[in-house]
């Protein structure tokens, strides 16, 4: 009973502070998807937000998903590419979105599953007709022959650049989250971009608080172990960014 005791409380997250490095603001932007208008009005109210303290180091953590759903998505590149936060250093994680517009250029037989979660959307910001369903191999192939020639060079070796995850501190930022019990080394890239049950409703301490997207819902999902800020800015009009300074969490939106 002892043991048992104790192996339940060793696998709750513990009371503890988790820590930016010292001198160090980060924001944490959740999913985009195509929606270059909330980003450049994001950016606006960040760049006011850390006019309080000139001093501070800034970082932009954007956690994945640019592409897909919304209708804007060569703008949103564009703006992520050419209109960086002035001042601060940006990192960028790949989403599962992302992900799964590469495999589509190695693969293109998977264009009807991409399109069924958003892709069109992605095709058609480019200029590249894809309607209904049921596509003959020549025109997936002939898609995707279009898809790079008409996406600008810059843009695809953007995304193919997009970080897996960036560790920080006593934070981990991620997209969809990690398989718990696994070593950070070993999380597998499905589960880094796709996972969700399994991870969100895991009460462990991983080792470090998880900051994510992925997983849309309408209010902010602040949990000891992890925090999603996937508020579902292609359909809701909120996206939304954490704020994290030493052991301060706060939260800025659209």
């Amino acid at each position: 009973m002892l043991s048992l005791l104790f192996q339940k409380f060793k696998n709750q997250p513990q009371n503890r502070a988790f820590r930016i490095p010292e001198g160090w603001r980060v924001y944490a932007i959740g999913d985009i998807h195509g929606r270059d208008d909330l980003l450049r009005e994001l950016h606006q109210i960040i760049l006011e937000d850390s006019m309080d303290n000139p001093d501070l180091s800034k970082m932009a953590v954007y956690l994945g998903d640019y592409v897909d759903r919304g209708a804007r998505v060569r703008e949103t590149i564009d703006e992520l590419l050419y209109h960086p936060l002035p001042g601060f250093s940006s990192r960028y994680l790949m989403g599962n979105h992302e992900q799964l517009l590469l495999s589509f250029l190695d693969d293109p037989s998977i264009l009807q599953f991409w399109i069924n979660i958003g892709g069109s959307s992605t095709l058609l910001s480019y200029g590249v007709q894809a309607p209904g369903s049921g596509f003959s191999a020549s025109r997936v192939n002939s898609i995707r022959g279009e898809l790079i020639s008409l996406m600008p060079k810059a843009h695809l070796s953007f995304i193919q650049s997009l970080e897996p995850y960036v560790l920080f501190g006593d934070y981990l930022f991620v997209h969809a989250g990690i398989r718990p019990g696994i070593d950070l080394e070993a999380q597998k890239p499905d589960d880094i971009f796709w996972i969700r049950d399994e991870f969100l409703d895991a009460g462990i301490d991983h080792g470090f608080r998880v900051v994510h997207g992925h997983t849309i819902d309408e209010q902010i999902q602040e949990h000891p172990n992890r925090i999603g800020v996937d508020t579902g800015a292609c359909s809701t009009g909120v996206l939304t960014c954490a704020i994290l300074e030493d052991d301060q969490v706060n939260f800025l939106h659209t």
